[in-house]
């Protein structure tokens, strides 16, 4: 427990102005729960007055309310920039008030005025129709984290913290949230998190007692435990306790006031030339009773300081005249008389305590980042270009010119002390995953001893690496939110381990293009690699595609998938992803050396495009008849199957009218009305006629590609290979054998499904079938593929 604060750190006048704003506060609360009508209590309470569905979280709010009074004094004694990330997300109502009593609210919607009237309105809206959500959301001021989903708080906290070394960044974690797993890991930002160029990060550990029903761990943990827990991660606990409201004021004063001070010192020593691996940064352990200043009891019941306070404590109140009571006798305890002007307008007092213009929290720029993005400086594309002659005749590592284009954007983003406004984060596989260019401008960050084994490691390094796909995409979520860019790259199968995290910020950026007061930010970029086809090595547990699933049928306005075919093409689709704002870009790109097929010009090209006929790969003449059969790819390995397939019936059934069509925009497949890039319907009859069979080898499962296809013409023309949840540790090719996606399935579907038989179409499924016959028994005599199929290159056969 905190020394309290001194008479003169915290004057009783002050104590006193402090503790009635947080009555304002929590009046404002309990009306957003409950009350449609009679906002500010001119007249006996009734049913009427009652909202007719109660919802919404008081338990928490109380006590992220305290937190927000004691940092509004802390900004107004110090002037220090602070963005409050509030984990009980559940606590919707308490930032909501927050930020009205501080007057942004009304700033950024007229329309909930500083008067009557806008109290009415605002409770009015909380959990209604046509109103606000319950949970500290997009539509909150103030609010960089979506609480509706539990684990994040900390993880963007850190990421807005990240480069900006003005800035403090109070989180509260809840009791619940911090049993989920990516809290836990979150713990770990002292690792990562350098004093010279880097804000700060200050958690607020809120234990309450109780979640929803049950009672938290640390909730029932004695301080002794939690302290040495957090000592363990590199924080240096302080503890809060107690119900008894000026106590505890004066506690959480103190801890809040010597927090900051700590953090000053720490910051001043690093940025003054001082290496200290782990100087302990403040955190605080607050504990106060859920439901604090409610009804401690209904009909007999303990409510206060149990779960029972969770949620809405008087539920009854429509139609139970002493459950009605109890809630007027709630709302007058706090004096909602002294604490509003005559027209409903916070007495001026009160009104004072709100820091000035863009300190407040509601207004601070950190949490609309939009207000505070410049674009980036790219570097023109030609000098990372791959070099190709002749399409399909030449190897290279796709990636590779890719990470040296990020070298050079950290390079051109480095500011003098050594921040900047662009990181790159992956599960310590960038070398992996061929970005390690990135290292001839900056290091992995780690606030830990380095040693001479280590491999381009520095407390000052800028690149983000920790085995998590929460954190990597997480911290990049709240620097993107605060106003940088960034890229999250990571092996494809274990981008699921944070997908529901792409869903929850999907949710964020949809709902965030209907508010005009919310500044556009930089699109967040998640780049898979080491993708199912070719992580052979590692086996079928490194195989899955399943990303894709997740976001194809999120809000089109936001989502853009891309699977550029070669190195060229992923640099044009990076340059357009890295400029964006307001996407969730997901680029699949394989590590592995793959044949180049187009060169920089046809690239923007073909990625401008969303898909095009690859006239040299297919067999149609100048003629205006339809192709026979129409072969499409999308995906690396899908396009040099798709390739390779195309040149055995151009070798075998050269009078066969075969064309070719690559798709790199996958939601291009999707109606034009149905998403921005859709192909209008011209445009896909242009491409994949209006009658033609489509033999389609797509990088994903097959469903995937029907169901976007749903509402084309005849979409039951287009026969999809793609995965099958067929997987081992084998060879490449042995990969899309075993899924039915290898150049000889696909020749036997395309012949299968051509409008004529070719005239040596028999023979060729004969000579398919034997090929992976043999196959089959090459692989496990040999250990690798057949030579034909590992030495193929476009056109190497022909003369």
């Amino acid at each position: 427990m905190t020394e309290q604060g001194t008479t003169a750190d915290y004057p009783d006048d002050e104590l006193d102005l402090d503790l009635r704003w947080w009555a304002a506060a929590n009046y404002l609360t309990v009306g957003q729960i409950y009350l449609r009508d009679n906002a500010l209590l001119r007249r006996p309470l009734a049913h009427a007055d009652v909202k007719p569905r109660l919802l919404g979280h008081w338990g928490t709010s109380p006590g992220l309310s305290a937190l927000y009074a004691q940092l509004n004094r802390l900004i107004r004694r110090t002037g220090t920039p602070c963005l409050y990330v509030a984990g009980p997300g559940h606590g919707g109502p308490a930032l909501v008030a927050a930020t009205y009593l501080e007057g942004t609210y009304s700033e950024v919607y007229p329309q909930v005025s500083r008067d009557e009237e806008g109290v009415h309105r605002l409770f009015r809206q909380f959990s209604t129709p046509g109103g606000v959500p319950s949970h500290v959301s997009v539509q909150t001021p103030g609010s960089i984290h979506e609480g509706g989903e539990l684990g994040y708080a900390l993880v963007h906290a850190a990421g807005a913290a990240f480069d900006s070394p003005d800035l403090m960044v109070a989180c509260v974690v809840g009791d619940g949230e911090a049993e989920t797993g990516p809290l836990s890991g979150s713990w770990k930002i002292p690792a990562f998190l350098d004093a010279r160029r880097d804000g700060a990060v200050l958690p607020v550990l809120h234990l309450n007692g109780y979640k929803i029903n049950s009672p938290p761990v640390w909730g029932r943990s004695s301080d002794e435990e939690i302290s040495g827990y957090l000592t363990s991660q590199g924080w240096a606990p302080v503890f809060v306790s107690g119900d008894d409201p000026r106590a505890v004021f004066r506690e959480l004063e103190a801890a809040v006031r010597t927090s900051h001070d700590r953090i000053r010192e720490i910051q001043a020593a690093a940025r003054g030339g001082a290496e200290d691996v782990r100087p302990g940064w403040p955190a605080i352990v607050l504990r106060t009773p859920k439901g604090w200043t409610g009804p401690a009891q209904v009909d007999g019941v303990q409510v206060e300081g149990t779960f029972r306070a969770h949620q809405v404590p008087l539920s009854g109140v429509q139609t139970d005249g002493a459950h009605l009571a109890l809630l007027e006798e709630w709302l007058r305890s706090y004096s909602p008389e002294t604490l509003f002007t005559a027209d409903g307008a916070l007495v001026p007092e009160l009104a004072a305590l709100a820091p000035a213009g863009g300190l407040r929290m509601g207004a601070t720029p950190y949490a609309n980042g939009g207000l505070r993005r410049t674009p980036l400086d790219l570097p023109a594309l030609e000098r990372y270009a791959v070099d190709v002659p002749a399409p399909g005749a030449t190897f290279a590592q796709t990636t590779h010119p890719l990470g040296e284009l990020l070298r050079d954007v950290y390079a051109r983003t480095t500011t003098e002390d050594g921040g900047g406004t662009f990181r790159l984060f992956c599960p310590d596989e960038t070398a992996s995953n061929r970005l390690q260019s990135v290292f001839e401008v900056t290091d992995r960050c780690l606030q830990t001893e380095v040693l001479p084994t280590d491999d381009h490691l520095s407390p000052h390094g800028r690149v983000m690496e920790v085995l998590s796909e929460h954190l990597c995409q997480g911290w990049l979520e709240g620097y993107l939110l605060s106003g940088r860019h960034g890229v999250f790259a990571t092996y494809e199968a274990f981008a699921m381990v944070s997908a529901s995290m792409v869903i929850q910020h999907v949710k964020w950026l949809q709902h965030a293009a209907t508010l005009p007061w919310r500044a556009p930010v930089s699109s967040l970029t998640i780049l898979l690699t080491s993708t199912c086809w070719r992580n052979d090595h590692n086996g079928f547990s490194h195989q899955g595609p399943g990303l894709l699933d997740t976001v194809i049928p999120l809000s089109p306005q936001v989502v853009r998938v891309w699977l550029p075919p070669d190195a060229n093409t992923l640099l044009s689709v990076a340059e357009h992803c890295l400029k964006s704002t307001d996407h969730v870009n997901l680029l699949i790109a394989d590590k592995q050396p793959h044949l180049q097929y187009l060169t920089l010009e046809q690239a923007h090209a073909h990625a401008a495009a969303g898909a095009s006929v690859w006239d040299w790969a297919g067999t149609e003449d100048d003629g205006e008849a339809e192709p026979d059969v129409v072969l499409a790819a999308a995906g690396d390995v899908p396009t040099m199957e798709t390739l390779a397939a195309a040149e055995l019936l151009r070798e075998w059934a050269p009078a066969m009218r075969v064309r070719v069509v690559n798709v790199i925009d996958l939601m291009a497949l999707l109606p034009h009305d149905d998403h921005p890039h859709g192909f209008p319907e011209q445009r896909f009859d242009e491409l994949f006629t209006r009658d033609t069979d489509v033999v389609f080898a797509f990088h994903g499962y097959p469903r995937a590609v029907h169901q976007l296809l749903h509402g084309r013409p005849d979409p039951a023309r287009f026969h999809v290979r793609g995965f099958e949840e067929q997987g081992t540790t084998t060879t490449p090719f042995d990969m899309v054998v075993l899924n039915r996606m290898s150049r000889y399935h696909l020749v036997i579907e395309a012949l299968r499904r051509s409008r004529r038989a070719p005239e040596r179409g028999a023979e060729l499924v004969r000579f398919c079938r034997a090929q992976l016959d043999r196959h089959h028994g090459y692989v496990r005599e040999h250990l690798e593929d057949m030579p034909e199929v590992r030495d193929w290159t476009w056109g190497a056969g022909r003369g």
